[in-house]
């Protein structure tokens, strides 16, 4: 019990999950000076078959991911944005379709897309853009800023010149100054729940290389 309660406390959380999160700055504008071969959104979740509209179909992680790939895209509409990932359950359909639904209802050409539906991990994602694009393509990577150290270490490992856009922050920028940070809650735990995922996947990543 003493253990889920200090998982659940902001100052135990935050200290956890920050040094994922902060690895890598936030990427305001598309890199100038390189010649870039796409921008690449990896995958989340979502629910094929709501009857919602394609970007509220989307979860949380992955509306945000999509939302910074667009925003990025938009200062260089002449490249590809591919967009990736498989359900793990053949029964729902791919999240890169989700995507590529959204992208289009927010103003994507379809030609401007590459959708990359078959890729269940990240490792498969980043071999994945590697065979589209080559060995060495230089691409701005789009995902969690939690995920983001070991996305960018799978993609370094696949040949490719990736450079980290993260987005979807779970830590707080400011000084906490609500009672509400000092209490434990399931917002909390969530992010001790993301440190620990991270630090295991980054572990697997060690393990396979």
């Amino acid at each position: 019990m003493l253990v889920i309660i200090l998982a659940s406390w902001a100052p135990i959380a935050e200290r956890l999950l920050r040094p994922f999160e902060t690895r890598y700055p936030a990427l305001v504008d598309a890199p100038s000076g390189i010649s870039l071969a796409a921008v690449v959104v990896l995958g989340g979740g979502w629910q094929p078959d709501a009857p919602i509209s394609s970007v509220s179909r989307l979860s949380e992680s992955s509306a945000i991911r999509l939302m910074e790939g667009i925003r990025l895209w938009r200062q260089a509409p002449e490249l590809p944005l591919i967009v990736s990932g498989a359900s793990r359950n053949a029964a729902v359909a791919p999240v890169a379709q989700g995507y590529a639904q959204a992208a289009q209802s927010l103003g994507v050409p379809e030609a401007q897309l590459h959708v990359l539906d078959w890729p269940t991990d990240t490792g498969q994602e980043a071999q994945a853009v590697s065979q589209l694009l080559g060995k060495g393509a230089s691409i701005i990577l789009v995902t969690s800023a939690s995920h983001m150290p070991r996305a960018m270490r799978h993609f370094h490992a696949a040949g490719l010149s990736p450079t980290a856009a993260p987005t979807h922050y779970l830590t707080q920028f400011s000084s906490p100054s609500s009672v509400r940070y000092w209490v434990p809650s399931a917002s909390h735990l969530h992010k001790t729940e993301r440190a620990v995922y991270e630090a295991l996947g980054n572990l697997m990543v060690d393990i396979e290389h």
